[in-house]
């Protein structure tokens, strides 16, 4: 079984170390630069659909989450509030919600600029309990990624519509395979914001949205504030878990007295639509290192491309082509130690896409030969073009190794 925690040891993607704290899994270079090319890519993604990026710090003042509330409904998965002085106590953040409900109030709003999209990658933390904890599927600190969007009440249906178009992309792009849509209810016996008829519009409105897709319905799985669209992915082990999310919520903008002007100059209420399109950083490699084995698409491989001299004699040679790759926009390393065939065989053990073999009559002929992490190799070809065969492949964030 291709666990992730195993996968994360042996290709040094990320590293449990008992001094950094139970849940709190520090992120070795091989992962941060798998990481580091998914973000980009969510963040251009979102950024062409209309979001605007933000900042916000990873904690707040308790009367935050108080007028949020999550102290009163959320508690019990929060840290302890940090007491500086009476008057001067913080809370680690349990969701990046309340911050955005600032930016959107830091001025007036007029019903033009809206639906408003507010998105960021941030930070969250939430005291799972040690038992629970488990490599990066379950952890303490959180990096989600994480959008807030402020809608006219019409505009929910087309908002939520354009968001699972959004998903589905990303998804398809990474490599997820979704193990089904569930429709997250309120449930009995459990303490939710809001009166009977905003959940029943809400709920309507998320079945509109789902029209047509196959989906369950899970009462008391619901936030507090609202219900949601919940897309689940199954690990190695068969267990389901939530990556994607699109949740409703009439609560928190008359909490914190969100509004715009109208057509005619009136007050009126935004909804806010919280949405991920792929989750946290943490539980999307989770699930990303197993379905992929670690062998991840060479568009986010952590090291693209493995430069390999036969001998000393092309080191030079090598060398250079190394930096013909990182000038390209490549992540590649050059390796000299032990035989040739060693290193090809630690390639492809280590997942590198693309081996890159260079002789004596490679060098002499300004050429390269390619040797796929599945075993494949192909004849040797110039210096430009087998760049251009891997840019290829990876600005197409191709599944393939060959276009």
């Amino acid at each position: 079984m291709d666990d992730h925690r195993r996968l994360g040891r042996e290709l040094e993607l990320f590293h449990a170390d008992p001094l950094s704290g139970a849940g709190l899994p520090v992120w070795l270079p091989a992962g941060a630069a798998a990481r580091h090319s998914v973000e980009e890519y969510v963040r251009e993604l979102e950024r062409r659909a209309g979001y605007q990026h933000v900042y916000s710090p990873p904690l707040g003042k308790r009367e935050l989450f108080e007028l949020s509330g999550h102290l009163g409904y959320f508690a019990d998965d929060m840290f302890p509030v940090l007491r500086l002085s009476p008057d001067d106590e913080f809370v680690l953040r349990p969701a990046l919600c309340p911050h955005h409900a600032l930016v959107y109030r830091a001025r007036g709003r007029s019903y033009r600029e809206l639906p408003l999209r507010i998105a960021e990658l941030g930070g969250m933390y939430r005291p799972e309990r040690s038992g629970v904890l488990g490599g990066l599927s379950r952890v303490r600190a959180i990096s989600l990624n994480d959008a807030h969007n402020f809608c006219l009440p019409e505009q929910v249906g087309a908002e939520v519509a354009e968001v699972l178009e959004l998903i589905r992309v990303a998804h398809a792009a990474l490599g997820v395979r979704p193990a089904g849509f569930r429709l997250s209810l309120r449930g009995p016996g459990e303490k939710y914001v809001g009166d009977d008829e905003q959940w029943r519009h809400a709920e309507d409105l998320l079945r509109a949205a789902l029209s047509g897709l196959p989906y369950v319905e899970a009462p008391g799985e619901a936030a507090f504030y609202g219900p949601k669209i919940d897309i689940q992915v199954r690990d190695a082990a068969g267990r389901e878990s939530t990556l994607s999310t699109i949740q409703l919520d009439f609560d928190k903008p008359a909490r914190f007295d969100l509004s715009y002007a109208d057509s005619r100059g009136r007050r009126g209420r935004p909804v806010m639509v919280h949405r991920s399109l792929v989750g946290s950083m943490e539980r999307l490699f989770a699930y990303l290192i197993e379905v992929h084995a670690g062998a991840f698409p060479a568009w986010y491989a952590p090291v693209q491309v493995r430069v390999l001299p036969v001998g000393p004699e092309q080191v030079a040679a090598a060398e250079e082509f190394r930096r013909a790759c990182v000038l390209a926009g490549l992540r590649a390393e050059l390796v000299v130690d032990g035989s040739l065939g060693a290193r090809i065989r630690e390639a492809a053990q280590r997942r590198v896409p693309y081996a890159a073999v260079l002789g004596a009559r490679e060098v002499a002929a300004g050429q390269v030969a390619l040797r796929l992490r599945d075993g494949r190799g192909l004849d040797p070809m110039a210096v430009p073009d087998a760049l251009a065969l891997v840019n290829g492949v990876v600005a197409g964030r191709s599944a393939e190794l060959l276009p």
